[in-house]
């Protein structure tokens, strides 16, 4: 779902709630000035997702056509009609009047969308800028930052990065010195100073001060010019990396929309760690702060729309204003004011962007159909704006963000209603439509999912319908207290409280639900799936059509969520009985448990991922670590280290006596100096033990020289390594494990000249790489051999060589990717390996 307005009878995903119905004495929308609007919109819609891919003279050629075709369209009415204007008083004369009038509109909005297009086209491939990304110039620029910078998730990589997506106009151009690339400019001659002129180029910048920049400002930036994605209204892409040069600051309206932000930010510090991440995001879009846990459940509970700027937050801020006025008695003109103004003001506190600018230009349509009387015809709204923003902005038609807002919308409108009425004779009246907006706007939304995902949140309906009614007051009172910040941080504190209780449901609601079995189940994506789905739903169509068959089906459905939720938990338990070790599926990276006591575990490397590393743990119900051990200062196993101290007591913390990469190292130890964590350098024979487990450090010792071909490989061989050996009540060994963190050939030869112990299961080093001495696998005569990979990843592991090798020296290989978490259990005083499965 995109967060469109969730009370029934809203006339677009903005529209105030009231006295709106998509419906009338049981009757479906069938205006004919509704129909007349639906067409040209959509028909409008289509044009230019076509044509954004097309030349700009295809374009022209389009916009010929269509509007040739309207001028014989309107002719041929024309001569249908007496010349008074009427319609002839035959009734064939009578029905052809609609139908001429939408074909109409129909072609004439065709040929505006087609020509404004070709325009637009026009205008951002050809040019200087378009010449210059065309040969991947290196220039130095000045751009005005459009909207907020988008933090870029970073996809693997050895040290914490900070990139950002950034929509901007470049103001002029010029190509820096040492490029070789000149121009030619119109007149034929040599281009070699700045050239000006404004045209749209995204940003793609890594480095620190982006994050900061505010929407207005302008910036002097070098970098290297490459073209853009075909379809996008852009000129070129600019890849830049280091900090920019502010040139302006930013203007009155975006100093206090920051301004009035950063109160809301500073009023929720009073809450607890998650809403106060999540607060900012529910009212203004701000998830600066969200945790990155959070996000991932959000996500896989169809829960993401809430954080964004949409039409919901506009409809609660807009019903709010419609309350208030009705109470002091103002007219219904006036209350439309009163609400287009407060959602005129909340778009300037969520910062003017283009996303909260089409939201507020749908509230502004609803309005007007409010002040005008003429509310109830919602879907004519919803086209006039689709249609609106089309022509103003074509780029729209290819933004998932625009279509998903305009399919939940047209779903509330068109199937909620029905589905209400149809459920309003067997439940309260309040029930069936919290019910049925939520369930249609997810299934009006589906098939986009399906084609930008390959994936069905089978329980976004659920998560939807439990979380929506603390999204209202969350909001409200959030967006009271950035107001009030300003005037008084004490009473929006005061605000904060309730409203950090809403976010605090909210949040426990995405955990539940993200936790489920299935709560996403995988779907062939792109046409393909799309065609599946159809298919799917047609025959669901079929069987659902007989009341006994609804019976059966409901039955089935049943049964199966008794079988996933009762009977799959209690068959397959996680964790096994006497589990030992567990190698959590954090993605490509490390991140292992060693079980110390109920409630307790040592854990070895916490994975890229906060969300992944607390998410393991909490399934093994560990809330004490006495030791934590971080092999070594790579991303992929020190990022997830935040996860791990969430709500988790840490006794000491054991790091690699090599400092490489800096910038990890540092992040680390300033995060548990914050925490007053003890940060321990072990040399090779310290051991603990605790329990039934004994652990030893084998490696590195702190003066071993650096060996390695780069940094990475460097900081790689200075792993920690770790020997762990099991023991019964008596005192009798169960079984080994080794734990080799990362090393490679030169600190597995190191190993091998100071005797490799033979262990019962081995931590494949480095994710299975390639750079594995082949001596130094057999000298473990392992029959198990745990991979922590992650799946897809872009590095090749684990490489097929080396799972060869593993198999030809008779052990058997688990991965995390293909095999989810894995334990290593106690059976019958032997170790044995159990997959959780994916």
């Amino acid at each position: 779902m995109s967060g469109p307005d969730r009370r029934l009878g809203s006339g677009s995903a903005t529209e105030p709630p009231g006295e709106i119905s998509p419906t009338k004495g049981g009757t479906p929308w069938a205006a004919s000035h509704s129909l007349r609007l639906v067409c040209p919109a959509i028909v409008s819609w289509l044009v230019a997702l076509v044509l954004l891919g097309c030349s700009a003279t295809t374009g022209a050629v389009v916009a010929v056509g269509f509007g040739s075709t309207a001028l014989l369209v309107w002719a041929l009415t024309r001569s249908g009609r007496h010349p008074g204007g009427g319609s002839r008083v035959s009734g064939a004369g009578r029905s052809r009047g609609p139908v001429a009038g939408t074909a109409l509109a129909v072609v004439a909005c065709g040929a505006a969308t087609a020509a404004v297009v070709a325009v637009k086209v026009h205008a951002v491939s050809t040019g200087p800028v378009a010449e210059l990304a065309a040969r991947h110039a290196t220039v130095v620029a000045e751009v005005e930052i459009d909207d907020d910078p988008r933090a870029r998730p970073q996809r693997g990589g050895l040290t914490r990065r900070d990139s950002f997506v950034v929509e901007a106009r470049m103001l002029s151009v010029q190509i820096a010195e040492g490029d070789r690339v000149r121009l030619p400019d119109g007149r034929g001659q040599l281009v070699g100073d700045r050239v000006r002129g404004e045209v749209p180029v995204v940003v793609l910048a890594s480095g620190d001060g982006w994050g900061t920049l505010l929407p207005s400002q302008r910036v002097r930036v070098r970098g290297r010019l490459g073209t853009a994605d075909r379809g996008d209204l852009t000129a070129a892409v600019l890849v830049v990396r280091g900090p920019p040069e502010v040139l302006s600051a930013p203007s009155a309206v975006q100093r206090a929309a920051g301004a009035l932000r950063a109160g809301l930010r500073e009023a929720s510090d009073v809450l607890p760690q998650g809403p106060r991440g999540l607060l900012p995001g529910l009212v203004v879009g701000d998830v600066s702060r969200l945790d990155e846990e959070i996000k991932e459940n959000f996500a896989a509970a169809g829960l993401s729309h809430l954080t964004a700027v949409s039409g919901a937050n506009l409809a609660f801020i807009a019903g709010a204003a419609l309350v208030i006025a009705r109470l002091v008695g103002l007219p219904l003109p006036a209350r439309a004011i009163l609400a287009a103004l407060a959602m005129v003001g909340f778009a300037i506190v969520a910062r003017p962007s283009p996303s909260v600018v089409r939201a507020l230009a749908m509230g502004i349509v609803a309005a007007l159909a409010l002040g005008t009387g003429r509310s109830r015809d919602g879907l004519a709204a919803l086209s006039a704006t689709v249609l609106g923003l089309i022509l103003f902005n074509p780029g729209l038609a290819r933004q998932y963000g625009f279509a998903l807002s305009v399919f939940a919308t047209g779903g509330i409108l068109v199937l909620a209603p029905r589905w209400r009425d149809r459920m309003a004779p067997r439940m309260p009246g309040w029930l069936a439509e919290a019910i049925a907006v939520p369930a249609a706007a997810q299934v009006a939304v589906t098939p986009l999912l399906v084609l930008m995902s390959g994936q069905l949140d089978v329980v976004a309906i659920p998560a939807n319908l439990l979380a929506g009614p603390a999204v209202a007051p969350a909001t409200l009172l959030g967006f009271g207290a950035a107001i009030v910040a300003p005037v008084s941080m004490a009473a929006a504190q005061l605000l904060v409280r309730p409203a950090g209780l809403a976010a605090a449901w909210i949040i426990a609601v995405a955990e539940r639900a993200a936790a489920l079995p299935a709560a996403t189940v995988g779907w062939p994506g792109g046409v393909p799936g799309l065609a599946l789905l159809a298919v799917t739903a047609a025959l669901g169509w079929l069987i659902l059509r007989r009341r006994f068959r609804r019976y059966l089906v409901v039955v089935g459905l049943a049964a199966a969520l008794i079988a996933v939720l009762v009977i799959g938990p209690a068959t397959s338990p996680w964790p096994p009985p006497g589990w030992l070790l567990v190698a959590c599926d954090v993605g490509q990276g490390d991140g292992l448990a060693l079980s110390t006591g109920p409630g307790s575990a040592v854990v070895i490397d916490s994975g890229p991922k906060p969300g992944s590393a607390n998410r393991c743990l909490r399934d093994l119900g560990v809330t004490r670590v006495p030791l934590l051990f971080l092999s070594h200062a790579h991303l992929d196993h020190s990022g997830g280290l935040t996860g791990v101290l969430r709500g988790r007591s840490v006794g000491a913390v054991v790091v690699s006596p090599g400092r490489l990469p800096e910038s990890e190292s540092a992040r680390v130890s300033a995060e548990l100096r914050a925490r007053r964590i003890p940060e321990w350098v072990v040399p090779p024979g310290g051991r603990w033990r605790f329990g039934a487990a004994e652990l030893t450090v084998l490696a590195p010792e702190p003066e071993a020289p650096q060996e390695g071909s780069g940094e990475g490989a460097i900081a790689n061989n200075a792993s920690v390594v770790l020997l762990v050996r099991w023991y019964d009540a008596r005192g009798s060994p169960i079984g080994s494990a080794l734990l080799a963190g990362d090393v490679e050939t030169e600190a597995q030869a190191r190993l091998l000249r100071h005797g490799v112990p033979q262990v019962d299961v081995l931590k494949v080093p480095h994710h299975g790489s390639l750079r594995q001495d082949p001596a130094f696998l057999a000298a473990t005569r392992a029959g198990a051999a745990l991979v922590s990979v992650g799946a897809g990843n872009d590095y090749g592991h684990p490489a097929p060589l080396t799972m060869a090798r593993l198999h030809l020296l008779g052990m058997r290989t688990y991965r995390t990717d293909l095999s989810g978490d894995v334990a290593v259990v106690e059976r019958a005083g032997r170790l044995a390996v159990v997959p959780r499965g994916r």
